[in-house]
């Protein structure tokens, strides 16, 4: 069995981190969120996955995943030259899959269920597609699933009006080849896309093999400032281990579970966990609270941050404030001149420079 993830896209509901950037690597508790979707795949024994790469953020995915050594993985990449749909996706990922049963990831998830559990009643029912679901709350903003009581799939609806159940799909599905047969036999919808779920719908109507499965466990889509922050806080919460590898100096307290990178030095701070620092930070006299993540190379200086995400190179220079519910870019840089009685919340791009006067 071969996987393909998605990461293409132009992420504009997380802009304007992404227009700079891919959107699948905006991190999560210090790791890209491509990465916990490589990892999942390869712990469940799939090692050959190939990545969808758009041209305007392809380069970027390949520079920091690499091939796939450090996930004990073989990748391969490939170019998606049009944001055309997931079908498209599958169609030009053809040659890479060839006749092999697959998993096909969305790049920017985070699923806390075990995806070989999934891949075991694939086989063991000799399936077509296999769709995984997830309650929601809100289901009109979804693609919504319709089963029977044996876990038969009936019907897939795009964001319905009246949604026919409270079951989401949530982006990772597995098929065997007889999917392209699907896709090539279906036309764009009314945005100008192959859908995956009218080439799913297209097996159903075809009395092919098509299950769904609810997850076990959470599911967390990324794709907006505050549900990066609910997944970066889901994350700290329940996979977070206290680890110490930097400077701490006498007069800084560290409460709860709090990891802290080589070569950071943190002074005179008081860090209450869960929060992750990354490694060659500068941190002064601060209160970093519970929920924050901190990635490489960041400098803190007089800050007071809780449920927050600051990327790599930013710094912070005397916020005589607490900083909440924010998301700071790379490189980006804030620093204030007098003192104002007001909670800051940002989402900042990267290489920004903001004073606040």
């Amino acid at each position: 069995m071969k996987a393909i993830i998605l990461a293409g896209g132009k992420g504009t509901r997380l802009r304007p981190l992404t227009h700079t950037g891919a959107k699948q690597l905006v991190p999560v508790a210090n790791k890209p969120i491509l990465w916990y979707g490589i990892e999942s795949i390869v712990e469940a024994g799939i090692t050959e996955i190939g990545i969808i790469i758009s041209p305007e953020t392809g380069e970027e995915v390949k520079a920091q995943t690499g091939d796939g050594d450090r996930f004990g993985a073989k990748i391969t990449y490939i170019l998606q030259d049009k944001p055309a749909g997931l079908a498209h996706a599958v169609k030009v990922a053809q040659t890479f899959l060839g006749d092999s049963p697959f998993v096909m990831y969305l790049g920017d998830n985070l699923v806390q269920s075990d995806l070989a559990l999934f891949i075991a009643a694939f086989r063991e029912h000799h399936l077509d597609a296999l769709t995984l679901l997830c309650p929601v709350a809100n289901p009109s903003a979804f693609g919504v699933a319709k089963v029977d009581e044996n876990g038969k799939l009936l019907q897939l609806v795009e964001k319905p009006k009246v949604p026919p159940s409270n079951l989401a799909l949530v982006g990772i599905y597995i098929f065997a080849p007889t999917i392209h047969e699907a896709i090539a036999s279906i036309q764009p919808s009314a945005r100008g896309e192959l859908e995956i779920t009218d080439a799913i719908q297209s097996l159903i109507e075809q009395n092919k093999a098509v299950e769904a499965r609810q997850i076990r466990g959470w599911w967390l889509d990324t794709g907006k400032k505050d549900d990066l922050l609910e997944a970066n806080r889901v994350i700290l919460d329940t996979c977070l281990q206290h680890q110490v590898q930097g400077d701490v100096d006498a007069q800084s307290q560290i409460i709860g579970r709090v990891e802290i990178g080589q070569g950071s030095k943190v002074v005179n701070c008081t860090i209450r966990g869960p929060v992750i620092i990354g490694e060659n930070c500068h941190l002064e006299n601060c209160f970093i609270g519970p929920y924050t993540s901190v990635a490489d190379q960041v400098t803190l200086i007089q800050a007071d941050l809780e449920h927050s995400v600051i990327l790599q190179g930013a710094k912070i220079d005397a916020i005589h404030h607490r900083i909440v519910d924010s998301v700071i870019g790379q490189r980006a840089y804030i620093k204030e001149a007098p003192r104002r009685p007001k909670a800051l919340r940002f989402m900042i791009g990267d290489d920004c420079q903001i004073e606040l006067n």
